[in-house]
């Protein structure tokens, strides 16, 4: 009598076991795996934090969230994604290359010096791969009103920030001073991060310093709409040096009124990217590609920056400084796009 009330009571609790699973409440057991994807963006006063944050909310897909249930509006199943602050596009490639990071926003021209293992790299970055071409940004030359400064040729004998030394704004601030031969021993330099030098340059401990973001920067506009501000242009002579000698920067302009009474301003730009490191699995970079284009994200990614609006399908694989991640590739096939060849 007591095995066979045993063995009932074993019955039982199986056949309760059952019916918990099936009424979903054995529902740890069937959730999806949840996946940590982390991008690497830059200071939070400037233009890849925010953008990053409103990629992280795209292509996040945790239990439960409801837009996630429209096919591809959110990234693959139990991804959580999140934007991690960082000191520039330095250090963002060097996460990636290290796998410290899983993605990450970054300049196209330190990203092409990092696969050759040039410039800040002593030895090649193998393990970056593209997911897309974003935008472009601005080299911004900031300096204090009461500096006189307006042109680069005057910021010799100045106090300058020329970028922290793991961000792409240091490249780009060293190209711009030896195009107008500068030698960095003719200025009084610091490499501080943008948050600090915009707020040395209020109390007025440096007379200016560069940035490298889409504009309007929320940093740099802050300073012009206080009025102690102004940028400088990067034009002429200096400038059509500057182009021969980098081919990855662009002639361009900052427009009239993306900062408070500022008319057009010449400057030079390059590309930021999406990269990712080659071990992240192809059919989370698919996923994650998909979900960044799809239609029903564009006002997610448009209220995060003016530059969002710019990431646009059409030119997700115009520049290219390493190669397509073989995810990303597949989505570009998919939706009829050339996919170039390796660079």
């Amino acid at each position: 009598m007591k095995r066979r009330l045993a063995a009932l009571l074993a019955l039982g609790s199986i056949l309760a076991l059952g019916v918990l699973a099936a009424a979903g409440l054995g529902s740890a057991q069937i959730e999806p795996q949840r996946l940590s994807f982390v991008i690497d963006t830059g200071s939070t006063g400037g233009t890849y934090f925010p953008i990053g944050e409103a990629m992280a909310d795209i292509i996040s897909h945790p239990p439960g969230v409801a837009r996630c249930d429209t096919a591809d509006v959110c990234g693959p199943s139990g991804l959580i994604a999140s934007a991690r602050s960082s000191a520039g596009t330095i250090a963002n490639v060097l996460d990636v290359n290290s796998h410290r990071a899983d993605a990450a926003l970054a300049q196209s021209d330190v990203v092409a010096q990092a696969v050759a293992g040039k410039g800040a790299f002593k030895t090649k970055q193998s393990h970056i791969r593209v997911i897309a071409d974003l935008f472009p940004e601005e080299v911004h030359v900031v300096a204090a009103k009461a500096a006189t400064i307006r042109s680069i040729a005057d910021l010799r004998g100045k106090r300058v920030s020329i970028g922290d030394a793991s961000s792409g704004t240091i490249v780009a601030a060293r190209a711009v001073l030896a195009a107008w031969r500068i030698p960095e021993t003719h200025l009084k330099t610091s490499n501080d991060p943008a948050d600090i030098a915009a707020d040395k340059l209020t109390r007025g401990e440096i007379d200016a310093f560069f940035f490298t973001g889409g504009a309007p920067v929320p940093l740099v506009r802050d300073l012009i709409a206080s009025g102690k501000a102004v940028l400088v242009p990067i034009d002429g002579a200096g400038r059509n040096r500057l182009i021969a000698a980098d081919p990855d920067l662009v002639a361009g302009a900052i427009a009239a009124g993306l900062y408070p009474g500022t008319d057009a301003v010449q400057t030079v730009s390059v590309r930021a990217v999406w990269i990712v490191n080659d071990s992240v699995p192809a059919d989370i970079v698919y996923g994650v590609t998909k979900a960044l284009f799809n239609p029903a994200n564009r006002d997610t990614l448009d209220g995060s920056h003016r530059s969002a609006a710019l990431i646009r399908l059409d030119s997700a694989t115009a520049v290219l400084p390493a190669p397509l991640h073989p995810g990303a590739a597949r989505f570009y096939r998919e939706m009829g796009k050339h996919v170039p060849s390796s660079p």
